[in-house]
C-alpha cells in the first residue's frame, strides 16, 4: 500500500508539469549531479562572476586545477550571456572523465537560463541517471523468469521482445536493447516522461504469461542506472526475504 501511495504521487506531480520542460539527455551518475549542485550552491556569488569570466581561459590550461575548473564552469553557467554558453560548449567538447559530465550539467543549465530570458518564463530541468531525449526518460527494467536457475528459450525471448515493443509503441516509447540471463531478463527502453509505467510493464507481462506463464509479475524499474548482473540478483534475493510486492520506480 505505502509504495502505490509512493508511486501515486509521484504520477500527480508528472500530471502538474508544465507542457516545456527540459530533460538531461546524457547519463550522468546521480552521485556526480548532486556533487555540481551542491558545489555550485556554495561558491557562486554574483559579485564574483564578472571575475569567473574574465579568467575564463583558466579552463582551457593544463596547470589549472580540477577544482578551479569546476568554480569556473559553475559560475559560468549562471552567466546570461551567449558568449558564457559558447565558453561552456567548446569546453566541453575536448573534456573527459569527471569535467566532462560537470561542463554538461553546465551548459544545461546556461542553456535553461537563456531559454528563461528569452521566453521570459520560467524553464523546468529534469535530469536522471540514465538521461532522456526530447520529453522521453530512459528506463532500464528487469523482467523475472518464473524459473530463477533457467534462461528463457527462444520462443519466449521473442515473445517478450515483441511484446515489448508493441507495448512501447502504443504509448510513443522507444526500445533500445533486451538481454537473456539465467533468472532474468534486462532491457533499456524510453518513454514519455508522463507515461504509466506501472500498466504499461505489466500489460507487457501479463500478455506474454497468456503462453506459459513464465514470467513474474514483479519487476525493477529504475531510471538511476544500469544494475549489474550482481546488483539485480542481491534485490531480488532480498525481495524472496520480505516477502513483499517488488516494483522498484525510482
Amino acid at each position: 500500500m505505502e509504495k502505490d501511495k509512493f508511486y501515486n504521487d509521484i504520477q500527480k506531480a508528472l500530471d502538474n508539469l508544465p507542457e516545456n520542460f527540459n530533460i538531461l539527455e546524457e547519463q550522468i551518475d546521480i552521485e556526480i549531479q548532486m556533487q555540481y549542485f551542491e558545489f555550485s550552491k556554495k561558491i557562486r556569488d554574483k559579485e564574483r562572476m564578472e571575475e569567473f569570466f574574465n579568467k575564463k581561459d583558466e579552463l582551457f590550461s593544463d596547470e589549472t586545477t580540477v577544482k578551479r575548473k569546476k568554480e569556473i564552469l559553475s559560475v559560468l553557467a549562471t552567466v546570461d550571456n551567449v558568449k558564457a554558453y559558447r565558453i561552456i560548449e567548446k569546453f566541453m567538447k575536448g573534456a573527459e572523465g569527471i569535467l566532462k559530465s560537470w561542463s554538461v550539467l553546465a551548459l544545461q543549465e546556461n542553456r535553461m537560463l537563456l531559454q528563461s530570458s528569452l521566453l521570459d518564463e520560467q524553464q523546468v530541468f529534469i535530469s536522471s541517471g540514465l538521461g532522456g531525449k526530447g520529453q522521453k526518460l530512459r528506463y532500464f527494467v528487469v523482467f523475472i523468469n518464473q524459473s530463477k536457475n533457467e534462461i528463457l528459450n527462444e520462443t519466449q525471448r521473442k515473445l517478450l521482445k515483441d511484446e515489448l515493443i508493441f507495448e512501447l509503441k502504443k504509448h510513443e516509447g522507444e526500445f533500445e536493447l533486451i538481454d537473456f540471463m539465467e533468472g532474468f531478463a534486462t532491457s533499456q527502453v524510453m518513454l514519455p516522461l508522463k507515461a504509466d509505467l506501472k500498466n504499461i510493464f505489466r500489460n507487457v507481462v501479463d500478455e506474454c504469461n497468456q503462453y506459459g506463464n513464465f514470467l513474474q509479475e514483479d519487476m525493477i524499474v529504475t531510471n538511476v542506472k544500469v544494475l549489474s548482473k550482481g546488483e539485480i540478483i542481491q534485490m531480488l534475493t532480498k525481495n524472496e526475504d520480505d516477502e513483499t510486492e517488488f516494483l522498484d520506480i525510482e
